[in-house]
């Protein structure tokens, strides 16, 4: 694996994620827009539904790296934004999306905030990938 996951003996080991990332050779990097929850169509999906949204954001955020020639196991770090000041929508999204990353649980910046670009978008996903 390219992607080494970092684990810190000092930082508390009750988190769902590594702390930093690390590639072992000089790797070309991949940065995604933001995923979103749009159809081919380009219309918002799951309209007030998180959980459904995060699964149409992952869907195109695996399409948007394979496209680069990449893959989850290649991401080194992302950022989720959900569209609300609730902690319970925002662990509803982080839930969708460390499901997707199985057991590669990349650094990751969970946060909320007040609006995204679409209508009626409620998450949204960018990633950083490396390549070998």
């Amino acid at each position: 694996m390219h992607v080494e996951l970092i684990r810190s003996s000092t930082l508390t080991a009750n988190v769902p994620y590594a702390y930093a990332a690390r590639t072992q050779q000089p790797s070309r990097l991949v940065f995604t827009a933001g995923a979103c929850p749009l159809d081919e169509a380009g219309a918002t999906v799951a309209v007030g539904d998180i959980a459904g949204q995060a699964e149409q954001v992952m869907r195109n955020l695996r399409a948007a790296l394979h496209a680069a020639g990449a893959n989850l196991p290649d991401v080194v770090k992302t950022t989720v934004y959900v569209a609300s000041n609730a902690r319970a929508d925002l662990v509803t999204a982080w839930d969708v999306v460390s499901r997707h990353f199985g057991d590669h649980d990349v650094p990751s910046t969970l946060l909320g905030v007040a609006v995204l670009g679409y209508p009626d978008q409620l998450v949204e996903v960018e990633a950083i990938a490396a390549l070998q």
